[in-house]
């Protein structure tokens, strides 16, 4: 395997891992790393076309229209995730909250510098956009919890709400998940049920069948994945067809949005203790003497840098 194909890869694990985050984006990971247009071109092939290619010329045919090799890469990583990555960026996001935030902070307001160089210039439309953009970031950044429940048309529809944050920088599916409480049923405890099953198989342990939960959760985890692919091939047509047709103005929408949104990244928080499933956040500076300042600052300041320095190489190469 190329180096080109091992660090698209470790992009798809990037973009896993910290999809799992409320308030951090996978599509924000894309875009820094420079695979957002080429993911969102590959999923848009996934359509009438290519499956007629599928079902007439066979597997292979169908594999190469729609990029196949790089959408496989990059979902590997993404599937590899789940169990992996993300598994570490929980125990380290318990562990050392405040850094590890710090240091997404400094990516994201880093990866400004990436996306700059994408808007080439500002024109009255591309402000405009800009402005929309920011406005709706703050709005979702400020969203009270709304439980809708977790009926199977719910859990459905969160999948292809959730899949958004795959598709648009900016946008926490997690923390979309969080505001429609099922953050907890979904990607927690349904994820989990599909880990310790897949471990059962392994052990020619088949009496899960038989464990009503398990298999509730498992039909969950199904339901909503059937929403995320769905919601995925319909945004990524939509953000498809945009980014052909209106491409400056479409992708200072989405710098504003990722402005926006930076206030669910920002590291430090007060969080209030009177609700369980999500937190309501307020945001302050703190005091320049604390230690644990100076070194979340550290952080952010390495997370500028290694965005900055990631796309300078990837420009020299």
């Amino acid at each position: 395997m190329s180096k080109y194909y091992v660090f698209l890869f470790l992009k798809g694990l990037s973009m896993g891992a910290v999809n799992k985050i409320p308030g951090v984006s996978g599509g924000t990971v894309a875009f820094i790393t420079g695979i957002y247009e080429e993911l969102i071109d590959s999923i848009t092939k996934i359509n009438f076309t290519s499956l007629k290619k599928l079902f007439k010329e066979g597997f292979i045919s169908f594999y190469n229209e729609i990029n196949g090799k790089f959408l496989f890469t990059v979902f590997g990583g993404l599937i590899a995730s789940f169990f992996s990555v993300s598994l570490l960026l929980d125990l380290l996001i318990e562990k050392y909250e405040l850094y590890i935030f710090g240091l997404f902070f400094g990516m994201i307001v880093g990866s400004f510098y990436v996306i700059y160089n994408k808007l080439e210039k500002l024109t009255f439309r591309t402000s405009i956009a800009l402005i929309i953009g920011f406005m709706f970031g703050i709005i979702i950044s400020f969203a009270d919890k709304i439980n809708l429940g977790s009926s199977e048309l719910i859990i459905f529809i969160s999948g292809i709400i959730a899949i958004s944050g795959m598709v648009l920088p900016g946008l926490s599916g997690s923390y979309l998940l969080l505001l429609m409480g099922n953050y907890t049923l979904i990607m927690v405890d349904s994820v989990n049920s599909l880990y310790f099953s897949i471990v059962d198989l392994f052990k020619f342990d088949f009496n899960f069948i038989y464990d009503d939960e398990r298999v509730y959760l498992l039909k969950v985890l199904f339901l909503f994945t059937m929403g995320s692919i769905l919601g995925l091939i319909f945004l990524s047509n939509l953000l498809g067809s945009l980014l052909k047709k209106h491409k400056s103005i479409t992708i200072a929408l989405i710098v504003g949005f990722i402005a926006g949104s930076l206030r669910g990244v920002w590291p430090w928080k007060i969080k209030s203790q009177e609700l369980e499933e999500i937190d309501k956040i307020a945001i302050y500076i703190p005091e320049v003497n604390n230690d644990n300042a100076l070194i979340t600052v550290g952080y952010i300041i390495i997370g500028i840098l290694f965005v900055v320095l990631l796309e300078n190489l990837a420009n020299k190469n």
